[in-house]
């Protein structure tokens, strides 16, 4: 494998009340669909993201935010735990690692205070 070569994608979908992603190979075909809670802001539980096949049928692993109490809100620490079969292709392990960063930045960082110029 070249060095900066893409392996893949995390696609989004539009969904009412839930994240709703794909996992696309390198051509951009779709080859798991990873799916949220109805809400990330789980206070007193985990947040589980189900990584299944793409018909819905099989699951294949899940990427869970991991909920540390109160620290959850006041600190900066997000625990995650990915589980996936041993024997998923590396590229698709990669990808659900992608799509672990992915959740984190979309649902759990805060962006910070943005300072006013004068």
């Amino acid at each position: 494998m070249l060095l900066g070569a893409t392996i893949g994608f995390v696609a989004e979908h539009w969904n009412l009340c839930r994240a709703v992603y794909s996992i696309q190979n390198e051509k951009k075909e779709n080859v798991l669909r990873v799916r949220g809670p109805c809400s990330t802001y789980g206070c007193g539980s985990d947040s589980v993201f189900e990584v299944n096949s793409l018909d819905g049928v099989s699951s294949i692993g899940s990427i869970i935010r991991k909920w540390n109490g109160l620290l959850s809100n006041m600190g900066d620490a997000d625990h995650f735990d990915i589980h996936f079969p041993l024997d998923l292709d590396v590229k698709m392990k990669a990808m659900i690692f992608g799509a672990c960063f992915l959740i984190d930045f979309m649902y759990f960082e805060r962006s910070p205070p943005q300072r006013s110029s004068r």
